[in-house]
């Protein structure tokens, strides 16, 4: 578990790296926040893409192969911004090549969760894995103080390339020992025409996500430069992306060990922490005062994006006999927003300054919220509607589930199963 987060780490660190030195990487490349925008985009673009075209690959890929190439996809991308990079254009063709080397670190590590996470620690499994990108996030802030200010941004990126060539010289010269990460187990029985998927409210889940990820985005590539603008240091500024983020590592890891111990009851959680994140992001730009933006720029990690490791574990559970397709549909809209939101936000800074940026992610973080709330509504009535084979409890509760449906509730089935909504 700790090794594929590990992995995921190295992935998702680039984008992070850019937005926690955006003001020295400006200064020297010459552009502006909108070009920050479009190359944090490019990333989660080239992500996407590569993730949806290569799905298969990564399912039959072995372990050892993944990490080869995710490997040699960092060690390339870095190095090269890291000696070659001298313009816009140069930093957003390294950038798509990272976003490769993202989807590969993702897909490797995606699959090996499948295959050996538990199922009575799969809530806590999920918020360890999606605490990765804070971490990430956090490993760019430090960089800044420490790295940075010794030896130049780029050193930032030569280290994370030479880690790189590390992961994969390792995988080389591990042999063919633990080669294959063995398949995930597939369900007991074959899924029903009642075990299908809810589409609406799946949907429903992926615009909601979408529309969130483009603001935490937008916060991770943003809030070092809007923090410096208000008078905080370059250096203060990294402190507070770290701080930030690790307090998100924190809440992702207890939100995802506390779904364990509760049926169901999940995505009104995640709701409540959308709606922090639209107060936190709202007052960055209502209040632009170097104290305001460090408490309001905890907050918006802290609430604000610490909900996706709780999010995908509802999902995949609401997801009934079909959790892969499930959480693919939801992790759509994350790549979707991910892509879309720094570039499309950038460009609103570009044209009216920060305060108008922020509260544009506010009213993101407010319409996902809403989102989700009305998901959980179709889901409800799904489960009603359609009874599952199996047991099924949810709703929320600790000693006891509020609601049960399926299986003996329902005249059929033993299995019991606990509600990730």
């Amino acid at each position: 578990m700790l090794g594929a987060s590990a992995l995921t780490v190295l992935g998702a660190l680039p984008p992070f790296l850019v937005g926690a030195q955006a003001v020295l990487i400006t200064r020297d490349l010459g552009f502006g926040a909108a070009g920050v925008g479009l190359v944090v985009s490019v990333f989660f673009a080239a992500a996407a893409l590569l993730t949806i075209a290569a799905s298969g690959r990564f399912e039959r890929m072995s372990s050892r192969t993944g990490r080869v190439l995710a490997g040699a996809l960092v060690a390339l991308g870095c190095l090269s911004v890291a000696v070659a990079v001298r313009d816009l254009v140069g930093l957003a063709v390294a950038m798509l090549v990272l976003g490769a080397a993202n989807a590969t670190c993702q897909g490797t590590s995606n699959r090996t969760v499948a295959a050996l996470l538990p199922p009575h620690r799969r809530g806590l499994g999920f918020g360890i894995k999606q605490a990765a990108v804070p971490t990430a996030i956090m490993l760019g802030g430090l960089a800044v103080p420490t790295t940075t200010a010794l030896l130049g941004w780029r050193s930032t990126f030569a280290i994370t390339g030479t880690v790189g060539v590390l992961v994969m010289v390792t995988a080389l010269l591990g042999g063919r020992r633990g080669a294959r990460v063995p398949a995930p187990q597939t369900a007991r029985r074959a899924p029903g025409p009642d075990d299908r998927a809810p589409w609406g409210p799946l949907v429903l889940c992926a615009v909601a996500v979408g529309a969130a990820s483009m603001a935490c985005n937008f916060v991770g590539a943003f809030l070092a430069t809007w923090a410096h603008e208000v008078g905080l240091s370059v250096e203060q500024a990294g402190w507070l992306m770290a701080g930030g983020s690790a307090t998100s590592v924190v809440v992702r890891v207890l939100t995802g060990a506390r779904a364990d111990g509760r049926f169901g009851g999940n995505l009104p959680v995640v709701a409540a922490m959308m709606l922090g994140g639209a107060a936190a992001v709202t007052g960055l730009g209502a209040l632009p005062f170097p104290s305001a933006v460090v408490i309001l720029g905890v907050v918006a990690f802290a609430a604000g994006w610490s909900w996706p490791g709780l999010m995908l574990y509802a999902v995949a559970r609401l997801g009934r006999d079909a959790p892969t397709q499930a959480t693919s549909v939801v992790q759509a809209g994350t790549f979707l927003g991910g892509a879309l939101g720094p570039v499309l936000l950038g460009l609103v800074v570009g044209a009216a300054g920060f305060r108008w940026a922020w509260s544009v992610a506010g009213a993101l973080f407010l319409l996902s919220a809403i989102l989700i709330l009305l998901a959980r509504v179709g889901f409800g009535q799904d489960l009603l509607r359609r009874p599952p084979a199996s047991v099924f409890h949810y709703g929320g509760g600790r000693s006891r589930p509020r609601r049960t449906t399926g299986g003996a509730a329902g005249g059929a089935g033993t299995a019991t199963l606990r509600d990730g909504g």
